[in-house]
């Protein structure tokens, strides 16, 4: 499978890198290094996450780091929808 970003979700990574390398620059290549291999496995386990209440929609937790990227999976693609801090309120509740 393919796995492919929408806007919100490039924008998404860019302000974590952005907002953790200003604190930690090792830190953030952690961080990033950690978001990009378990998105990287959904491309072969494009199901391994639950889905959430929203139907067609997927939840994946980020071992060792508080966000969670959703995602939905879309004939042979996986499409990264949103990636957030897991301290934030619910993101479907902000929209």
């Amino acid at each position: 499978m393919k796995v492919r970003y929408t806007l919100r979700a490039r924008r998404d990574l860019d302000a974590i890198f952005d907002y953790v390398d200003q604190r930690s620059p090792a830190g953030a290549r952690a961080v990033k290094q950690m978001i990009e291999r378990r998105i990287e496995s959904l491309a072969d386990f494009p199901f391994m996450a639950p889905e959430t209440e929203e139907s067609d929609t997927h939840e994946l937790t980020i071992l060792r780091y508080p966000y969670k990227v959703y995602y939905e999976v879309a004939g042979d693609e996986v499409w990264i929808v949103h990636i957030r801090h897991t301290s934030r309120r619910p993101w479907r509740d902000t929209e």
